[in-house]
């Protein structure tokens, strides 16, 4: 199978896929929609990891979305929300907040700041450290350890 031939089945398998829709902020679901939603409402709950694209059949969207599921206990592990926005059109919330152009890659901090932005996909393992450094993050990290979790 061809290059785009694979990005293609990968992208109709994504879009296959049940989308994990939360009923609120504090839901276990790791990806949930942007539509409808706002980044306010995951203020010092959950870190909004956002991704746009133009697209569903991106490639690019397509590589970020598999980064992601096959690391999404790494995500969990940090109070990760995933927001997907691909239709550029429908003008949502989040997307006018951030202003993408095509592909983006953003990564929000439970205070509400903007800690990344990046215009290609981005490994999990590489999102995990920019977060770790965070001194929410680290914090919270800390705050396992005195109570005896890992």
């Amino acid at each position: 199978m061809t290059r785009m031939g694979r990005i293609a089945a990968l992208a109709a398998t994504l879009l296959a896929a049940p989308v994990l829709a939360a009923d609120g902020p504090g839901a276990d679901d790791l990806i949930v929609p942007a539509e409808g939603r706002t980044l306010d409402e995951y203020l010092w709950v959950r870190r909004p990891v956002v991704v746009f694209a133009d697209n569903p059949a991106d490639p690019r969207y397509v590589q970020q979305m598999q980064y992601i599921t096959d690391r999404a206990d790494a995500l969990r592990d940090r109070d990760v929300v995933v927001l997907t926005d691909t239709s550029p059109g429908d003008r949502s919330a989040i997307r006018q907040a951030l202003r993408p152009r095509g592909f983006m890659l953003v990564l929000i901090a439970k205070d509400g700041s903007t800690v990344l932005r990046k215009p290609f996909p981005w490994d999990v393992r590489e999102l995990s450290r920019s977060i770790d450094k965070l001194p929410v993050r680290q914090q919270e990290v800390r705050d396992r350890r005195a109570e005896g979790q890992p």
